[in-house]
């Protein structure tokens, strides 16, 4: 018995040590492969940057990426993001995001607003007030639809109306500020003109319009991307009109009752009656109904 325990105590030994070894050699042989590769970086913004802040040395860098690809639109280095010139920002960014080719102007363009408009659209400038503007809470990058209100006189009747010209368009600029990451509208200053992206057709309708009556924007909720069922309303839609009440109310008219007279018509006949040798004549009414 001695002898055997002996003989499986060297072979757990033996084949403990083969196991060890073959496991060291994994280790070693996966640990090699990793530090072979390169370790990846990617360009962020070093500090938040603002609409038609020119890109530098300074004010991004380069940090490690660990994901085997780069994300589409990223710059791998600095010297990648400058090699063709000067690149200008165009949708402002936070500290330690990504710069994407999207958000940053191409080599030596300036950072105008034509830079910002989506290929096929135009931008066209809708002037509002206080109100119009809905209290100046509109927002570079919100969405709005467009109000046309206008009063017309026909057959001596003036009538007010309003109509929805056109739903979720983009706003660009407020007056001259094109920032999307404004937090907070500008309350010392109420926005006088609003810059929208429309298609080709819409911006000659918001331009006629402006001829036509005065425009108003109505503020949308981004997420929701249905256009609304728009139709007119008009003075005779709202509650009190007088136009309205004149429409829902029907019109009664007292009509007098006809008397025996106007209910028929008469014709005079003459009847002569004889007595004897006597001739007596009248005139009887004979009426007939209509």
């Amino acid at each position: 018995m001695r002898r055997s325990n002996l003989i499986i105590l060297v072979l757990a030994l033996a084949m403990g040590g083969i196991a060890a070894f073959m496991a060291r050699s994994w280790i070693e042989r996966h640990t090699t492969g990793r530090a072979e590769v390169p370790a990846a970086t990617v360009v962020v913004a070093a500090a938040p940057l603002a609409f038609g802040t020119v890109l530098t040395a300074e004010n991004v860098s380069e940090v490690a990426w660990t994901a085997p690809q780069l994300p589409e639109g990223a710059f791998a280095s600095k010297t990648e993001l400058f090699k063709d010139g000067r690149r200008v920002v165009l949708s402002a960014m936070d500290k330690s995001e990504l710069v994407l080719r999207p958000k940053i102007t191409a080599p030596g363009q300036r950072a105008s607003l034509s830079v910002l408009i989506e290929e096929g659209m135009r931008a066209v400038t809708v002037r509002v007030d206080d109100i119009r503007g809905v209290a100046g809470f509109i927002l570079p990058g919100d969405r709005v639809d467009v109000v046309l209100l206008r009063t017309e006189t026909q057959r001596g009747e003036t009538e007010n109306s309003a109509d929805v010209l056109i739903q979720y368009v983009k706003v660009l600029a407020i007056d001259q500020l094109a920032n999307e990451r404004q937090d907070q509208p500008a309350i010392a200053t109420v926005a006088k003109a609003v810059t929208l992206q429309v298609s080709p057709a819409q911006a000659q309708k918001v331009l006629l319009a402006g001829n036509v009556g005065k425009l108003s924007l109505v503020l949308r909720q981004p997420a929701e991307g249905r256009l609304a069922e728009g139709g007119r309303i008009t003075d005779g839609d709202l509650p009190g009109s007088a136009r309205r009440e004149a429409v829902a109310k029907p019109v009664v008219e007292k009509v007098a009752a006809p008397s025996l007279i106007q209910a028929f018509k008469s014709d005079t006949v003459k009847v002569i009656i004889y007595h004897g040798i006597d001739e007596k004549k009248y005139d009887v009414i004979h009426q007939v109904s209509e």
